[in-house]
């Protein structure tokens, strides 16, 4: 009783359901295969700008960022999603800059 088994059938039928088990789930959206472009906006953050004599309310809660100075750019750290980092600019794609360090300057 000791016959051979065809090993083929077994292997691609293998290949097929792991190829057919990511297509379903990217289809549905449970995977999602991230693309630079993907990775533009973490949040949305709107400025209040402060006018004496008039008072405005902001949430207690703190916001899940928080943003350090690095070589004269705010950088934000996502504090929920680790390793999430970006640096803060405007709708023009502009780096916000910081205050009380040096801006880098081109060295020739």
């Amino acid at each position: 009783m000791s016959e051979e088994r065809n090993m083929i059938p077994l292997i691609l039928t293998g290949i097929g359901t792991i190829i057919g088990t990511v297509g379903c789930l990217w289809y549905y959206g449970y995977l999602h295969f991230a693309k630079p472009e993907d990775a533009l906006l973490l949040s949305d953050f709107t400025m209040l700008k402060t006018v004496p004599g008039e008072d405005y309310k902001v949430s207690l809660m703190p916001a899940p960022q928080v943003a350090q100075c690095v070589d004269g750019v705010l950088v934000l750290f996502d504090t929920e999603q680790k390793g999430l980092t970006g640096v803060l600019v405007n709708n023009k794609k502009q780096a916000v800059r910081c205050m009380g360090q040096e801006t880098p300057q081109l060295q020739e």
